[in-house]
Formats: structure tokens, sequence, C-alpha cells
């Protein structure tokens, strides 16, 4: 087996699509992770990084093309280009069928679940309105040494100087941020919030408003928020749905940030119920507390594995949950907080994941104490790229209480 470098060319036979955004395939009995390539396809692959167990590489020629490939409507989605759009090579919905397959995937190889109980689940993911291009309401460019904006090129620090980027916003590209030098700041970050223009986000950050679910959000320029203009409205929706919560029920809204769920929640369980968010981000729990001011909603400042601690004193433990709405960071809620959920004993839980691999880890942990996953929704929320969001819904095995 010959020895390979960074910058060497080997020619591949593409296999299946991996999470991360590339293709699995081999070369001398290698395995190399190819970025901009499709399964099946004949292609020559640049090295460019070397491991002990893999490689990762470019697809720098097509040799023999899928069906599924196009060509990217952005100059700068290729090899050694911008490493935001991984997969501007793909028909649109082809790259829907790439994510709905790495869902499937991760849930039997990490979550632990047999291909008839994922075929049960009827996974596939699912478009939003609005097209592909012209989605994202937040995008972060940074700056070169010359202060030229761009983005960041794949698993680099290195920028990618450009002059439109084709997802971001239409206000935010009618901006002038691209066309000026910004030899003072490395960071540039533009919003457009739901109600109200784009804006390049100050510092300190200003205010802004979003709009969702029925309610109004006020929260900072630079705190999250779901960066399709659809999404918000999508997730409540799949929330509401699947864990169907009733009048006069308790819910938990875990990771609750700037109070979106909680207060479709509120909606749900009415006066005669209540809603206990968790959030650590201080920013966010004086937004949510603002946010959700008049709503049957308990908000606690507190990280959620401190916050559902068996060992709080009696006034700090959390009330018994019916519902738990689970909105973790990419990381995942990981499994002592998924133990202390199961432990609570609601009857269901929506666990809203933009992370397929963390997502199927969690579950995993879920079916070790009992639960199973009952349904599954996914949503394209990030064109173009091959992050997918979903919202699981878990419920005890035995049916519960």
């Amino acid at each position: 087996m010959a020895e390979l470098y960074e910058g060497d060319k080997v020619e591949v036979t593409v296999g299946a699509v991996a999470h991360g955004g590339h293709c699995v395939a081999r070369h001398e009995g290698r395995v190399i992770f190819v970025r901009h390539a499709l399964p099946g396809e004949r292609v020559v692959t640049e090295i460019t990084e070397i491991h002990k167990a893999y490689l990762r590489g470019d697809c720098v020629e097509v040799l023999d093309a899928s069906p599924d490939r196009i060509t990217p409507r952005c100059p700068y989605a290729h090899a050694n280009g911008c490493g935001g759009c991984d997969l501007q090579h793909v028909a649109p919905a082809a790259q829907r069928g790439w994510k709905t397959a790495v869902v499937r995937e991760q849930l039997t190889r990490l979550g632990g679940l047999d291909a008839a109980a994922v075929d049960a689940l009827g996974v596939t993911v699912e478009a939003l309105p609005g097209g592909d291009e012209g989605w994202r309401t937040r995008v972060r460019y940074r700056a070169d040494a010359l202060g030229r904006p761009g983005l960041l090129k794949h698993r680099s620090n290195e920028v990618v100087a450009i002059s439109r980027c084709a997802i971001a916003h239409p206000e935010i590209q009618a901006l002038d941020v691209l066309e000026r030098r910004w030899p003072d700041r490395d960071v540039i970050d533009v919003v457009k919030p739901s109600a109200g223009p784009a804006q390049l986000v100050q510092e300190p950050p200003q205010q802004i408003e979003e709009r969702a679910a029925g309610h109004a959000f006020a929260i900072s320029a630079g705190g999250f928020w779901q960066v399709h203009p659809a999404a918000a409205d999508a997730l409540t929706g799949a929330v509401r749905e699947l864990l169907a919560p009733r009048p006069g029920e308790h819910a938990w809204d875990l990771y609750g940030g700037a109070g979106l769920f909680a207060a479709s929640l509120a909606d749900a369980v009415g006066v005669t119920g209540a809603v206990t968010m968790v959030e650590s981000a201080r920013d966010g729990v004086a937004a949510a507390r603002g946010n959700l001011a008049g709503l049957p909603v308990r908000v606690v400042e507190a990280t959620v594995e401190k916050a559902l601690h068996r060992d709080r004193r009696p006034k700090e433990r959390l009330p018994r949950p019916d519902v738990v709405v689970l909105d973790p960071p990419r990381t995942g809620a990981g499994a002592a907080v998924v133990r202390a959920i199961a432990a609570a004993g609601p009857r269901a839980v929506a666990y809203v994941a933009c992370d397929p691999a963390a997502l199927a880890r969690d579950v995993r942990t879920f079916r070790d104490q009992g639960w199973e996953l009952r349904a599954l929704r996914a949503f394209d929320l990030f064109p173009q790229t091959h992050h997918v969001e979903c919202v699981a819904l878990l419920a005890p095995a035995d049916g519960g209480r």
C-alpha cells in the first residue's frame, strides 16, 4: 500500500453518504471521507487530511457523474473554497434524500434501532417554504488580513473573500457589508429579524424582535434564534403536533432560550396548566422573562443538569412534568439528563435536535430506560448544507402514566 500525503490525488469510486457532508470511499483499503462528491461517482480526490484510521479529501475532478449532480450556483462552493455549503453540487430533492439517509443511518448505528423500526417511522426530510437560496437570516462574515470580508474554508480558519453569499437573506445581500473593508473587525455579524430590517450587529448588540407561533420575542441581535425564516413556526408546530400537550398539564421546556417553546406550551396547557422553563445563559433568561410575562411560565436560571439534580432543596425542585420539550445544544442532552427526565415520569418527550448523531445517542439512552421512539419528523432548515433538524417523540414503552 503506497503512502499518501496531503495534496496527493487518487481516483476512487464513491460509496454511501456519511454524517458531516461527505461520502465514504476507499483506496487500497483505506477509508477516505470525500466532500463535493455523490454516491456512485468515479472521481479524482485530493487528500486534505491524514489520520491514522481514515483520510479526508475533496473531489477535484468528476470522471463519471451521478444523475443527481448539478452545477453549483455559488462560485465559491468547490474544493478549497467556502466551507459553508456542503451540498451545492446536489439537486435539491437529492439533498433531502441525502439527509434522510444520514438520519436513518445514525438511528440504526448509534441509536441501536433495527432497520424495520426505522422504516416504520417513515422518516423523510421535509422542505420548508422559500426555496433553497436566500434563506439565512443570520450570517457571520470574517475579515481576512487585508480586511476583506468573507467566509471560512472547511475545517479551517482561513478566510475566503467573497462578493456574494447565495444563501444569505436578500436584505442581508443588499447591505454593503461585502463591498467594504473591515480593518478593525475580525467578525462581522449581520441579522435579518422577522420584525425589522437587516442590520449589522453592533457592539454591544442591540435588541431585535422575532415573531413566531403567534408571539413576539425580544432578543439580543447577537443571541440565538433559528436562522431559517420558517424554522421557528415549523418546529413549534411539530412539537405541538407530536407532544399534544393538554389543558391543565404541567410542561418542562429544557434549554429554553428566549422562550419560543415555552410560549407555545403555555398556549396549549392554558391557565389551568403551567410551564417550567430552564435556561442557563443569562441573556436568554432575561429575554425569556420579558417575553413570557403574563403567561403561566416559571423561568429557572440554571443548567439543565443542575435543575434536574435529585439533591436540590425541595423548594428548588422542578414540579413533576406531564410533558417535556428537550432542545439541547449540538452535543445533545447526555445520559445524565436523559436518565433524570425518564425518572421524572412524563408521559412524553419532544426532542428537538440539530445533530442526528447526538439525537441517536440520546435515543439509545432513553431506550435503556425503557422508553421508545414513537415518531420523528425531519426538516431541511439548512438547504445547501449537510445540516438537518429533527423533532422526535419519545414515550415510555409501557405507555407511562
